[in-house]
């Protein structure tokens, strides 16, 4: 996937560059997919009204911000991401269980 940037034009380097976060995009979506689909197994088994764990929430977004600064992520990023994908699943899950 990673193509080595040589002495070409700033718009191809950009171009270069822009192909791979494209691509890396398209993982994300793929992931994405496969924890809607768990998500969905989850509220098989969790009453209606223990959706939100804010305890586990919390403690998640803390050990993925420890997990992620191993790996020079900035704690703002990982925290703004999770905060928003998690809340989209909460979504998910109450428009599911109506």
């Amino acid at each position: 996937m990673k193509k080595k940037i040589s002495k070409l034009s700033p718009e191809k380097n950009l171009q270069i560059i822009r192909n791979n976060i494209d691509k890396l995009d398209f993982k994300i979506l793929k992931i994405l997919s496969q924890r809607r689909k768990e998500v969905l197994k989850v509220i098989k088994i969790k009453p209606k009204n223990k959706i939100v764990d804010h305890q586990r929430i919390s403690k998640m977004i803390k050990i993925l911000i420890t997990k992620g600064k191993k790996q020079n992520l900035e704690g703002f990023i990982i925290k703004n991401i999770w905060s928003t994908m998690i809340k989209s699943f909460i979504k998910l899950e109450r428009i599911k269980y109506k």
